[in-house]
């Protein structure tokens, strides 16, 4: 750590520090574990995850990502097995990072991944809006959009104008034009603003509960071992995507050193297991703590360790003024937070490649659903229509002085079978038919089938040439030597 480097890397933990504390509380809220759990979570990220690091300027934390995922872990098992369940998924992803798997995440596509955030964002946003109205939320996203209604009936004058004055700032100061006091989260002044007029109002709000002491909570061994084993690695793989999504956003920040996505991912994997045993939240990368903490100009991964020891100092020595910030505030907090996981950028941008559907069904799979089946959903829908294009094989054919002429162009696949054979079979019988095959790949079910009716048709006094145009595929097959794979021309550097 050279001493230039510690003159950017100090006052950028400050920055990071100060956008953390709001969000960890937040997120804690909203997760339906301690509070507390949310603070332990952000030291863990920022000081063991930070000296790890292979993504150097980025800053883990509690990520809003998964707080739909532990709320219901909470529910099912307990705060003290999710605690087990966080430190089980660092392990699971420790091994990955060290079997370096960590680039696998990214064949996940985009409009999963952020179909997903969306989803989260939305159901993140449904249930805080009870508590900004001073309410609690439901169980259910349906539940909550169905409740709301009741619920603006019953609202807590207070904290309503409280979670909506901190709404209004956030707004407010993502348009603000003057660049020195931009330079102030945004979440801190509008955390910091709503909490002292509630103070000087005298506001009679639900405000955070720390415990008297700083303790950890003991992490608890599962009554049923299936469902446990499957919540570690759904927060596993939702951590690890998450995490190696944002390194791979983070490098888009900066010029400096790349992220090494496997020392990431393990780096990951041992903030979760510390965080888990003492009693926090598990942790992702978090683009908005690793944006501030590029934009205040850090140099190294140290930025990150300091913000997590100042934290940890917070928690220590200024656990009354963390007391003081009403929850409504928080949710406010949250419902901004939810509200941005809507990414207007990325629909349009997905609407352009045409899957914006993917998108859009995923987030109604998460919303009304739940996560896993969401995710689920946009996975299959992802994959079906890769199939689908690689379905789009052309084939053509034509009658030429009696003899039929067919031509196939693409890649001939299985998927693309159907369509292949619809055309062969309108060929009359006992006809003499001259196939061109234009492609770059069969498979072997495309071969079986192409080979099984050029059989057929000449038993029943037909006649077939295949001539192949473009690269052989039928010919090596038919001779017992099928090609493996595509072969790549490689270009000189």
């Amino acid at each position: 750590m050279y001493t230039p480097n510690l003159r950017r890397d100090l006052p950028a933990s400050l920055v990071v520090f100060l956008v953390a504390v709001p969000l960890s509380l937040g997120i804690a809220l909203a997760s339906d574990a301690p509070i507390i759990a949310g603070l332990i979570g952000a030291i863990a990220g920022g000081i063991v995850t930070g000296l790890l690091a292979g993504s150097p300027l980025q800053v883990s934390g509690p990520a809003a990502g998964l707080t739909v995922v532990v709320a219901g872990f909470v529910q099912q098992f307990g705060w003290e097995t999710m605690c087990l369940i966080t430190a089980c998924a660092g392990v699971l992803q420790f091994v990955l990072g060290y079997f370096k798997v960590a680039r696998g995440a990214l064949m996940i596509a985009p409009s999963v991944v952020h179909g997903m955030l969306a989803g989260i964002g939305i159901t993140i946003a449904i249930a805080q809006l009870h508590v900004v109205l001073g309410g609690s939320p439901a169980s259910s996203p349906i539940a909550n959009l169905l409740a709301l209604p009741a619920r603006l009936g019953e609202i807590n004058l207070s904290a309503t104008l409280l979670g909506l004055m901190t709404i209004a700032l956030l707004f407010i100061w993502k348009r603000m034009k003057n660049g020195t006091l931009k330079a102030i989260p945004g979440a801190l002044v509008a955390v910091a603003s709503a909490t002292v007029v509630s103070i000087v109002l005298d506001s009679p709000v639900a405000r955070v509960d720390l415990p008297d002491t700083f303790t950890f909570t003991a992490p608890t061994m599962p009554t049923d071992w299936t469902p446990f084993l499957i919540a570690v690695v759904t927060v596993a793989l939702i951590a690890s995507v998450e995490s190696l999504l944002c390194a791979v956003a983070t490098d888009k920040l900066h010029t400096g050193v790349r992220s090494n996505l496997d020392k990431e991912l393990s780096a990951q994997g041992a903030g979760n297991f510390v965080s888990g045993l003492l009693g926090g939240l598990p942790i992702t990368g978090v683009i908005v703590r690793s944006s501030a903490n590029i934009a205040a100009n850090a140099a190294t991964r140290w930025a990150a360790i300091f913000h997590g020891i100042w934290i940890l100092l917070c928690v220590l020595f200024l656990a009354n003024v963390i007391e003081s910030i009403p929850l409504a505030v928080l949710a406010g907090l949250l419902v901004y937070t939810g509200i941005n996981l809507v990414n207007m950028h990325h629909i349009q941008e997905l609407k352009k490649h045409n899957e914006a559907f993917i998108y859009f069904a995923t987030v109604l799979g998460v919303v009304g659903i739940n996560l896993l089946a969401g995710v689920g959903l946009g996975l299959a829908l992802s994959i079906f229509f890769v199939l689908r294009r690689l379905s789009l094989t052309e084939v053509r054919r034509e009658e030429r002085d009696g003899n039929w002429h067919v031509v196939v162009e693409g890649s001939l696949t299985f998927a693309s079978v159907p369509k292949l054979m619809t055309e062969l079979s309108k060929l009359p019988a006992a006809s003499t038919v001259y196939i061109d095959l234009a492609v770059d790949f069969i498979d072997h079910a495309a071969f079986e089938a192409l080979h099984g009716w050029r059989q057929n048709h000449e038993r029943a006094g037909g006649k077939v040439d295949i001539d192949e145009t473009h690269e052989e595929w039928y010919r090596p097959a038919l001779e017992g030597t099928p090609r493996s794979g595509k072969k790549l021309k490689r270009i000189a550097l």
